[in-house]
């Protein structure tokens, strides 16, 4: 999954449940992948430690992304929100 087909997918919890092939966040970012490159269990551990405010998969897309890819750099092992993405993408896509 690309970040253009992630945003897309954000735009709505419809067009998210009626596709098939959207991963979850939580999916995504599960307890391996999150404990693998982070010093926490989970993808809302991650969110909350940067006071993000975040109910929905679309509350994600809106934060600024200049604030998210700080809050990456410093929390996991990636130096932005694209890499992270990408890496989980490429990892959840091998199992």
């Amino acid at each position: 999954m690309t970040m253009e087909e992630l945003m897309n997918d954000l735009q709505g919890q419809k067009t998210i449940q009626a596709d098939p092939n959207h991963i979850s966040l939580e999916n995504l970012f599960n307890e391996a992948f999150m404990s693998k490159y982070s010093s926490y269990k989970n993808f809302d551990e991650f969110l909350i430690k940067g006071n993000f405010q975040v109910k929905t998969e679309e509350d994600v897309n809106n934060i600024p992304d200049e604030l998210f890819d700080r809050h990456v750099n410093r929390e996991t092992k990636f130096a932005n929100w694209e890499s992270m993405l990408e890496t989980a993408n490429k990892e959840y896509q091998r199992k």
